[in-house]
């Protein structure tokens, strides 16, 4: 059995629960693992209030709105209850269930809640907010994902798990819950190195961020006082970093497997984290929620199975030329009805129509494309044009995303004559299905290396569309110049502490829009499609969560398919039903 730990997962777009790229990948992989049979379950926190409804003004000033979801309409409510300790206090938690029913199996994912009538209103409050909060606040959450998680799935009879699976550093505490487990069994307190590898064979953990700073990391002091006594007093020396509880190196000391989200990310991480071997399991999207309709249908004619076997999407280099244009038109049609149907100015479908969407951060660089107006303009007049469609939230905190909203605004405003330009608010799991399937080419600006991997290129690519974008993250091993897209400047070789060349970007962005991209786009159409089938047939195929889900089942959790044991893929299927009830 396999046990899935992440601090946000998005089951659905109706259940706010995620904030980003993380919790949409978590998705992914928890409904591959329902495709693909696996004895698995994932736990993450309730959320109550979600990650808030984005309202921009005129002028793109961001507001946050509280999300209140229909909890009890969509979850089912379940009886058990456990007890975490958090200064001092026990603090009652309660779990709800959805289940993501797959191809051929079940998979469900219990959801935390400390919102009881038992518990103070501080601690009932620990299932409201996403990411927010002070550190002690933060703290505390972990504490209710790692260790009552851990507590909560034993409550629910799941007591034969080999594999944790933490997805971030959020779910790191649960190592101690497991190893104060571990020495109840041996009657004694005294950690020792046996203790220690007992823990880590069981936990698998994958890194996302190549940032130190943005690391979990809580003062001794203040995780002493929340914590209360644990086996950490004693490992203090495996689980502290430069003076502070770092839950990414705490999880770093105690897994057996340990990996990075893209090739180039691992390097990256095996810089940052000197002495522990980073593995590379480059991310994946599911395919058959990110498929558009027009293409599903596509598919499921020419290249029948696809949906079981997403590596058939190979095939898709012999798909006919029309057919390939005729899906890519339907869909780009649900793209500028969205568009139009928000703001001004009006999109035109016949009109190039490049996308970007994702976190609205300053390292994203968003506003890339739209740091020389002027140039942009001679483009578009050069061409028969371009359009621009964003999205994308910033963090309620993160000022300088914020203001990468406002600077794409006013640039709207500045371009609206000649370059039609469209934020969509709110942006989420709807929104993103529609525009990156809908869009000609999908643009990705980050500052090199700090993509980690970038999963919205991927899903872009699984409905022919090509990538423009620097050469970090996933690109590195996706992109073929003009075949599967476009290359801009920066090789993403610079260390996380250089400082951007962002005119330079700028300028080896607008050099390949008005010498490539553009001529290809408005050129005989024949070549285009032909690069949009190798969009499908090379990335399309490959940057799936079936791919990734395969390779942990390989290197992270040592199970391989067809192995008729109970806790294998094959097993699995014989016994699932039951996993899906507690």
């Amino acid at each position: 059995m396999i046990a899935y730990f992440s601090m946000e997962i998005a089951v659905d777009a109706q259940v706010p629960t995620y904030a980003g790229g993380l919790g949409v990948l978590a998705g992914d992989m928890v409904r591959a693992a329902a495709d693909l049979g696996l004895p698995f379950v994932a736990v993450t926190l309730l959320h109550r209030d979600g990650y808030f409804h984005q309202r921009l003004d005129e002028a793109g000033r961001q507001r946050e709105e509280a999300v209140r979801w229909n909890v009890e309409g969509v979850l089912e409510p379940l009886a058990e209850r456990i007890t975490v300790a958090i200064n001092g206090r026990s603090v009652v938690v309660r779990a709800w269930r959805y289940v993501v029913r797959g191809s051929v199996a079940a998979v469900p994912v219990v959801f935390l809640d400390t919102d009881v009538d038992d518990n103070t209103p501080d601690d009932r409050a620990l299932s409201h907010g996403m990411y927010g909060g002070s550190e002690a606040y933060r703290l505390a959450q972990e504490i209710v994902l790692g260790i009552g998680g851990v507590r909560m799935l034993r409550a629910l009879g799941w007591t034969a798990i080999q594999s944790f699976h933490l997805n971030e550093g959020h779910s790191a505490l649960l190592i101690m819950e497991l190893l104060a487990e571990h020495l109840r069994a041996q009657r004694r307190m005294t950690v020792t190195d046996e203790d220690v590898a007992a823990v880590r064979r069981m936990c698998v953990f994958t890194t996302h961020t190549p940032v130190p700073a943005a690391l979990d990391q809580f003062a001794p002091e203040l995780a002493e006082r929340t914590l209360g006594p644990s086996p950490m007093s004693q490992l203090m020396h495996r689980c502290c970093y430069n003076g502070a509880l770092n839950l990414t190196y705490l999880a770093l000391n105690f897994s057996h497997y340990i990996n990075g989200v893209a090739m180039r990310h691992a390097q990256v991480s095996r810089q940052m984290y000197g002495g522990y071997h980073v593995d590379a399991i480059t991310n994946g999207v599911h395919a058959t929620t990110w498929v558009s309709p027009p293409f599903a249908t596509l598919f499921d004619r020419d290249i029948p199975g696809w949906r079981r076997d997403n590596f058939a999407l190979r095939y898709a280099i012999s798909l006919p030329r029309p057919d390939v244009w005729d899906a890519h038109v339907a869909a780009k049609q649900r793209l500028i009805q969205l568009v139009n149907a928000s703001q001004g100015p009006r999109f035109d479908p016949s009109v190039l129509t490049i996308g970007f969407a994702r976190r609205a951060t300053a390292y994203k660089r968003a506003d890339l494309v739209i740091s020389d107006l002027d140039r942009l303009r001679r483009i578009a007049a050069i061409a028969h044009g371009v359009q621009f469609v964003f999205g994308g939230k910033a963090h309620p905190r993160d000022e300088e995303g914020k203001r990468v909203i406002e600077h794409v605004f006013r640039a709207r405003e500045a371009l609206r004559d000649r370059v039609p330009l469209a934020y969509l608010e709110d942006y989420n799991m709807g929104d993103a299905a529609v525009v990156t399937a809908g869009c000609d080419v999908w643009l990705n600006t980050p500052q090199p290396p700090l993509e980690a991997s970038g999963t919205s290129g991927m899903k872009a690519a699984l409905n022919g569309v090509p990538s423009l974008s620097v050469v970090d993250g996933w690109w590195v091993e996706g992109h073929i110049e003009g075949v599967t897209g476009w290359a801009i400047g920066e090789d993403g070789t610079r260390s996380p502490e250089q400082p951007a060349d962002n005119a330079a970007a700028a300028a080896a962005l607008y050099t390949a829009l008005e010498h490539t991209v553009l001529p290809t786009f408005y050129g005989p159409r024949d070549r285009f499609i032909d690069i949009m089938r190798y969009a499908i047939s090379l990335n399309g195929a490959f940057f799936t969560a079936q791919r990734m889900l395969r390779e942990y089942l390989i290197k992270a959790y040592h199970i391989e398919e067809g192995n008729d044991d109970p806790g294998t893929t094959a097993g699995a299927r014989s016994t699932i039903a039951a996993a899906a009830q507690p």
